[in-house]
């Protein structure tokens, strides 16, 4: 058998583009080129797909799309594939078949469901969690109403829409102080990378939080202020998931935002950390418990909040498409666990085909 051809997604609409790219560039780089040969697909921030070798620079440079090849998955199962502009003198499409794609795309408009969709109408293995465990994952509190109907501990929240905050502003003030407190986070419900997160010090800035949440998403959700350390653990598998040694994150400013995350470059990544063995086992079943509770598929990170008083952990969210560079927690907590980085992305491959060849048994009509 040939390599399989196996498009890489990348770049997409959502506010994490550059965490997207970054992700990518780490991928494509280490990926096993004996098995794999990899067509890279870049979305504009306009949502536009393009190809070629140089389509990743074009997007991390921000240059013209002009030049770029255009290209359209095509939604007929029975030729799972691309069509590729070929510019010339005339424009002419030619056809890509494709034997998987690994959806690095973070964020709405490809870690939420909507890409998984496409990709199931034409037929195509894919990697990752599929349409209903992408969605669930990503709207934080759907995915934490699903962990408290699984019994994962979970902290306070409330959410809500742009359009009941704007018709019932002061209702939810008084909610939000009630029931939570301050100080607590203000996040957009369907995004990630701590993009559009605020931590709210008293009732006074709540509006001004609100307003820059609503920037990134019409629904809001407010989280209770969870003390203590945080962990985070890495779940790999499919219909029996497996967790790896957890990690700690000590960051380097008040939260870990964005900037901590990206910019400043100061938080610390402890991997693994030492916990005592109980705890490491729970937050390990824990891990697994989300995983299964939204239905996720081939991998997620999974974080925690551990009370230093009490040693109890409280899962704070999961992730279905974490950051994936070479030193990102995902892949450096697979590492830790015996699982190195080239490796780790030819497992996902070969789950997603697996999952892929189980489901394509299931009848979609009753037999005749």
């Amino acid at each position: 058998m040939g390599r399989k051809k196996v498009a890489v997604l990348f770049g997409g609409r959502s506010g994490e583009h550059v965490v997207s790219l970054r992700s990518a560039a780490s991928i494509m780089e280490a990926v096993d080129r004996e098995r794999y040969q990899i067509i890279p697909v870049g979305i504009s921030r306009e949502g536009s797909w393009l190809t070629g070798d140089n389509i990743w620079q074009i997007l991390w440079e921000r240059r013209p799309l002009e030049k770029a090849a255009r290209a359209v998955l095509l939604t007929d199962p029975l030729r799972p594939g691309l069509i590729i502009e070929n510019k010339g003198a005339a424009s002419i499409w030619e056809f890509q078949p494709l034997d998987l794609v690994f959806p690095v795309l973070h964020g709405p408009y490809g870690e939420d469901g909507t890409v998984q969709g496409l990709l199931e109408l034409a037929g195509i293995p894919y990697v990752g969690s599929g349409v209903l465990g992408s969605a669930v994952a990503m709207d934080k509190a759907i995915m934490k109403t699903l962990f408290r109907e699984n019994n994962i501990p979970v902290g306070d929240f409330l959410s809500f829409f742009r359009w009941d905050w704007e018709k019932r502003e002061a209702y939810w003030q008084e909610q939000v102080g009630r029931r939570l407190g301050f100080p607590c986070f203000v996040k957009p419900a369907n995004l990630g990378s701590s993009v559009g997160i605020t931590r709210v010090a008293n009732a006074a800035l709540l509006p001004e939080a609100v307003r820059e949440a609503l920037l990134y998403d019409d629904k809001v959700i407010v989280e209770a202020l969870l003390k203590g350390r945080e962990i985070e653990c890495s779940v790999l598998g499919d219909l029996e998931p497996r967790a790896s040694r957890p990690g700690e994150i000590i960051p380097c400013n008040l939260f870990y935002d964005y900037r901590a995350k990206y910019i400043d470059d100061r938080s610390e990544l402890v991997v693994p950390v030492e916990l005592d063995p109980l705890l490491e086992a729970r937050i390990r079943e824990l891990a697994c418990g989300a995983f299964t509770a939204v239905e996720a598929s081939g991998l997620a990170r999974v974080d925690f909040f551990v009370d230093t008083d009490t040693g109890k952990a409280v899962v704070n969210e999961i992730n279905t498409m974490p950051g994936f560079t070479s030193i990102s927690m995902y892949p450096k907590l697979w590492e830790a666990s015996g699982i190195g980085y080239r490796e780790l992305i030819s497992r996902l491959m070969d789950l997603a085909v697996t999952r892929f060849q189980r489901r394509r048994g299931l009848l979609t009509s009753p037999p005749e």
